[in-house]
């Protein structure tokens, strides 16, 4: 893949890179990884799929929180090497307690990737935490001036890291959302009247249908052959880096559905649904910006 793709909607797939860690929490792994290996350009042709999955960890093979023992393809070392192939940096939860007092791997992985895109805004990248993975996005100070969530079970602690990291480094704190599947920063499309885009969720209408006719995911915005203006997305917080954080397990699902209609179209992500069998659980989209 050549390292000069300036967007995750290119003709290659798109590149991701999900994060071991030990004890790590196996759903958080399974349900994004079926969700972005099932997406595709056209569901009749294997040749097209939608996004490329390389799974990083310190060891061969990781240990879950569950048991189950899960491959890993590259090194952390090999990750940072070769940070700017990828797309999307999934963040795992389970075990967040021992990650975060041994300052061990993936928080280094994480403060790379925001600083790789601060580097070079015009590349588009995303960071998706699932569950305590919010967490490790929070102690990397990711998350300061944000909107975000975590697994419900952890938002006492989520709320203090994100306190401490934004006294830590003198920046703005974090506007921790706890009733919501996913919460989205950064976001590019032309987003139209707020009523009627589906992709601006608040909490005040997070029971409302949306309108399926609002919706601009990338495909349709290169399709206009509109350009994205990389100096405003360099003006953005991290660069212009897309911030994804989900609440629990079933969450990060949603999210990476999310992801699928945002960086493929909204057809494929409701494919991917119906293949699943799953029923798609809509978000929170904050600061939507059309560049």
């Amino acid at each position: 893949m050549s390292v000069n793709k300036n967007s995750a909607v290119a003709d290659e797939p798109i590149d991701v890179l999900i994060a071991l860690h030990p004890k790590f929490d196996i759903l958080d792994l399974t349900g994004p990884m079926k969700v972005f290996t099932t997406a595709a350009h056209d569901f009749n042709d294997e040749s097209s799929k939608a996004f490329e999955v390389t799974i990083v960890g310190d060891e061969p093979k990781v240990l879950s929180e569950q048991g189950a023992i899960v491959g890993s393809q590259i090194t952390f070392k090999e990750a940072h090497e070769r940070l700017e192939d990828f797309d999307v940096l999934v963040i795992l939860g389970g075990n967040s307690e021992a990650i975060l007092k041994a300052d061990a791997q993936p928080l280094g992985l994480i403060n790379d990737f925001a600083e790789l895109q601060k580097r070079d805004p015009g590349r588009e990248r995303t960071v998706l935490s699932i569950s305590g993975g919010s967490l490790f996005l929070a102690r990397e100070g990711i998350l300061s001036g944000l909107s975000a969530t975590c697994h419900p079970d952890f938002m006492t602690k989520f709320e203090n890291e994100c306190s401490d990291a934004a006294t830590r480094n003198l920046q703005e704190r974090t506007d921790v959302l706890e009733d919501a599947r996913y919460v989205v920063n950064n976001l590019r499309f032309d987003i139209g009247d707020e009523d009627e885009n589906p992709y601006i969720r608040r909490k005040s209408d997070a029971g409302r249908r949306p309108s399926q006719t609002a919706r601009k995911g990338s495909m349709s915005f290169k399709e206009t052959g509109r350009r994205e203006s990389i100096a405003r997305r360099a003006a953005m917080r991290l660069g212009g880096l897309r911030v994804v954080t989900a609440g629990g397990n079933s969450a990060g699902i949603d999210a990476a559905l999310y992801l699928v209609s945002a960086l493929v179209d909204d057809g494929c992500a409701a494919e991917v649904s119906r293949i699943m069998q799953w029923n798609w659980s809509k978000g929170v989209v904050v600061d939507g910006l059309d560049v």
